[in-house]
């Protein structure tokens, strides 16, 4: 098997990697990391010495490379399927990579950092981060106003970026009933077999998410 993706089931950024290998059929190995278990973190760090994942591992070509959007990036230009995830077109591209960003940066941190603070039991005042989710979805229930997918008229890396964040996201903040373009945006998400099949994967962990009782009952 020419990649291994050194990753978690349970991980939103993860996901995101998942999404990109599955809607292009790539062929991949899978290793499980147990940040808790010291093995498996040296092992993790011995690739990637900051020590998160996902990380995948290209053996021909002998590269390793974190961050999920790099990631991707790679994928895109080494492994290319049919339905590339960054346009050729410069501008198109620009698109792709600005609401990867949006949901990296304005989704998955601010909710990471409440997920952590639940996790860890350090009660700290969370509103600036809650605050910054409302916001990404009224800025994300207007750019889908007029369109099907996020950055273009093609499912994209953004769109990868955009399912685990707005999965994990609406366990904490649910999407208000007057966001109807993103609450349609969502769903279209969620009916991707890419991302479906992600979640499938991800069930048997979700009793490990510390708000596993706000997911939804038709991921269960």
């Amino acid at each position: 098997m020419p990649l291994t993706l050194y990753y978690h089931p349970l991980a939103s950024f993860c996901h995101k990697v998942l999404i990109a290998l599955y809607e292009n059929g790539t062929a991949f190995e899978k290793r499980i990391i147990d940040l808790a278990d010291d093995a498996d973190r040296a092992e993790l760090q011995a690739l990637w010495p900051i020590g998160k994942f996902p990380v995948i591992r290209d053996h021909g070509r002998k590269r390793d490379l974190p961050e999920s959007t790099i990631i991707i990036e790679y994928l895109d230009r080494f492994y290319a399927g049919q339905h590339p995830l960054i346009p050729d077109d410069w501008e198109a591209a620009l698109e792709v990579r600005l609401w990867d960003r949006f949901f990296d940066n304005y989704v998955q941190e601010p909710l990471q950092q409440i997920v952590g603070d639940r996790l860890f039991g350090t009660k700290g005042d969370l509103s600036k981060q809650r605050s910054t989710l409302k916001t990404a979805y009224v800025m994300l229930d207007r750019q889908m106003a007029s369109r099907i997918w996020v950055a273009g008229q093609d499912f994209s890396m953004a769109d990868c970026a955009a399912a685990p964040a707005l999965f994990y996201a609406s366990t904490l903040e649910p999407f208000a009933d007057e966001f109807s373009h993103l609450r349609a945006y969502f769903d279209r998400l969620t009916h991707r077999p890419s991302f479906q099949r992600v979640i499938d994967e991800a069930r048997p962990y979700f009793p490990l998410y510390p708000f596993a009782d706000a997911i939804p009952t038709r991921f269960l």
